[in-house]
């Protein structure tokens, strides 16, 4: 890797509000470096996860604890206007309740003390192109599974010995698979459950088949309660969230851990770092112009995503010595263009004086 112009690019992607382009970079520099260059850096290798280790393990040493945390979650770049291709297609947003073209990222954070690291990512490629028999329409999809991408994301961060607890994720990942892996490796986990799951109250009801629907436990808010999830052969906690929803609605999450000495307020309370993965999407799309790159070949259109995740690292590397969290430095950054933009209007103005 070309470290002056990986500096470069990330630092332009902090620096930027808008459409990022080596031109602009260029332009930036005086011409010191090239368009040219600035493309064959983009095209020149394959940026993957490891090089993202390589970059944050020095940090990520100086913060770890037993008790920090992994959160898994995935997010949406939305392309609607770019050619589709084995990572620009159509992916269902579960936010949004409908399906959206652009690129899925499968992220993984580290979460401890205020502090959130990258340290794993994931494009979601779907290479495969099949006819939906029922649609009669042609569609894409991937060769792995993004709950076989966190498996195997999980066994790198074990074997680069990095400290933690807890693994935190959201509905889509709390397969049986996932947690019997996580148990075997005497990890915790604490994920989201779909409302339809079925759970046993007492061993009996397990051997007897008797299961009932999550949503129809008679839980309060914070509220706990021991059980087994059918298909699932060991005991767990289930613990119910209620909150009230922007339209004023009140809706609930129920939750479910495998660590039998917590509470229903410790699960809510080690469950809630799990939005700062929220707080990083948010931090790339806002911060670091991940959406705002007109490359358009797979690989330059993934490295732009590496570099991005980059940029969010060095807004986390310099909040930890500013005390200031990434939209507080962006809009720093911010305020002192603006001033820039200010001298140089007063510069044009006094010239036609």
């Amino acid at each position: 890797m070309n470290k002056d112009l990986f500096d470069l690019y990330t630092d332009y992607l902090i620096c930027s509000t808008e459409q990022t382009t080596a031109t602009q970079l260029s332009r930036m520099l005086d011409g010191d470096i090239s368009h040219d260059q600035v493309t064959r850096f983009l095209s020149s290798q394959t940026f993957s996860s490891k090089d993202l280790w390589k970059l944050v393990r020095p940090t990520l040493r100086q913060i770890e604890s037993d008790e920090g945390v992994l959160i898994f979650d995935d997010t949406i770049i939305e392309k609607q206007w770019t050619d589709e291709n084995e990572i620009i297609c159509y992916h269902f947003d579960h936010s949004k309740g409908r399906t959206v073209k652009g690129i899925n990222l499968l992220n993984l954070l580290y979460h401890h003390n205020g502090i959130s690291l990258p340290l794993s990512f994931q494009v979601i490629e779907k290479p495969v192109s099949y006819c939906d028999l029922k649609t009669k329409q042609i569609k894409r999809k991937s060769l792995v599974t993004k709950n076989e991408m966190l498996k195997q994301m999980f066994l790198q961060m074990l074997s680069s010995s990095v400290k933690f607890k807890y693994v935190l994720f959201d509905s889509w990942f709390s397969s049986k698979e996932t947690f019997d892996l996580i148990r075997k490796k005497q990890r915790h986990f604490i994920g989201a459950l779909k409302r339809n799951r079925l759970i046993a109250l007492s061993a009996k009801d397990k051997r007897d088949g008797r299961f009932h629907q999550v949503s129809d436990l008679a839980l309060k808010d914070g509220e706990s309660v021991h059980g087994w999830l059918k298909g699932y052969s060991h005991e767990v906690l289930i613990c119910r969230q209620v909150f009230t929803n922007k339209d004023g609605s009140t809706g609930s999450l129920d939750i479910v851990c495998s660590d039998l000495s917590l509470d229903g307020d410790d699960i809510a309370r080690i469950y809630q770092k799990r939005w700062n993965i929220e707080v990083y999407h948010k931090s790339l799309k806002s911060n670091a112009c991940i959406s705002k790159s007109p490359t358009r070949t797979v690989r330059t259109q993934s490295n732009h995503l590496f570099l991005s995740i980059c940029s969010v690292l060095k807004l986390e590397q310099l909040k930890l010595h500013h005390k200031m969290n990434h939209f507080a430095l962006k809009a720093k950054i911010y305020l002192k263009s603006l001033k820039a933009a200010y001298s140089e209007i007063a510069n044009l103005k006094r010239g036609t004086a």
